[in-house]
């Protein structure tokens, strides 16, 4: 953290992270909105237009509320603004785990050339306390969450989420792909997780410099690898802190401040029941700290 920062502003950007998800718009667009998005629709029609629920997901994920206690949030609302019906528990459910999420709506755009670093970090699937885990001698599952991380503006801009037995390196190149539709690639930072010639060739057939610490004692032996094997020369030849001097590996840490920042504001488990629905709302917590990012 710089020391020229303007603090003032930055508090004033914290204190605005509190109106994102508090939007008047959703209140003033109800109508269009739910025109459109009944436009042509076969069967009931839509009582409550998307906006509402993303802000009731935002609520819900700040304050860790269930869904029935999210229901009793409306009903406050409703209290307070004229004609707002609400929406029973599982309409909320079923809205919500149908969001339309894209986390490139989140970022911060930029047209120049960006370093990404790769990472993974376990989720608990529920909140039920380790001392189950403990007492039971029970080996509760958990969710990987994959992560490629801009360095500069330490914005999610792609993400993957899998099983416990999913391996880090295997996930690299599908993260890459989804960050090149979001921002231009230029280099890829990891740890020794991602070794592998499949993922040097991948990086390197792509044009993008690769910064991937290699395991110890490495052969420098292509292999079939090259660009591998000119990695593991390089870094023979320096000690580790020289070689992470030289390319800046430091930074990959910024991706391992990601996963503390989400965990500390959203909780270190996720409360859905449903892999594709844990999936969903890991999703609509990257946003929202790509949002809250955004906003310094």
């Amino acid at each position: 953290m710089s020391d020229d920062r303007d603090w003032s502003r930055y508090n004033d950007a914290l204190v605005r992270r509190g109106e994102i998800g508090l939007d008047p718009s959703v209140l003033r667009e109800w109508g269009d909105e739910l025109k459109g998005a009944n436009d042509g629709k076969v069967g009931e029609p839509y009582h409550y237009p998307e906006s509402f629920f993303r802000l009731i997901a935002f609520v819900r994920l700040l304050f860790h509320l269930p869904y029935r206690q999210s229901e009793g949030f409306i009903t406050f609302l409703s209290k307070h603004i004229d004609d707002l019906s609400v929406p029973d528990y599982s309409t909320i459910n079923r809205r919500i785990n149908r969001l339309g999420i894209d986390l490139e709506d989140s970022l911060i755009k930029s047209n120049g050339p960006v370093s990404i670093a790769v990472d993974a970090s376990g989720v608990k699937v529920h909140n039920g306390g380790d001392w189950i885990r403990h007492v039971w001698k029970v080996k509760k599952g958990y969710l990987k969450i994959h992560f490629a991380v801009d360095i500069k503006t330490k914005q999610v801009v792609a993400m993957d989420v899998t099983s416990e037995k999913v391996h880090d390196g295997r996930r690299l190149k599908g993260l890459v792909k989804r960050a090149e539709e979001n921002v231009r690639v230029k280099r890829v930072l990891g740890d020794g997780a991602y070794d592998s010639k499949e993922n040097f060739n991948f990086l390197s057939q792509r044009g993008i410099k690769t910064v991937i610490r290699v395991r110890r004692n490495s052969t420098p032996k292509s292999r079939g690898s090259m660009a591998r094997k000119l990695a593991v020369v390089e870094q023979s030849k320096f000690k580790p802190k020289a070689w992470s001097r030289i390319h800046r590996f430091g930074y990959r840490w910024r991706v391992e401040g990601v996963f503390s920042c989400i965990k500390r504001t959203f909780g270190e488990y996720v409360s859905s029941k449903k892999y594709v629905n844990m999936a969903k709302e890991m999703l609509v917590k990257a946003f929202l700290y790509n949002t809250f990012i955004a906003s310094i």
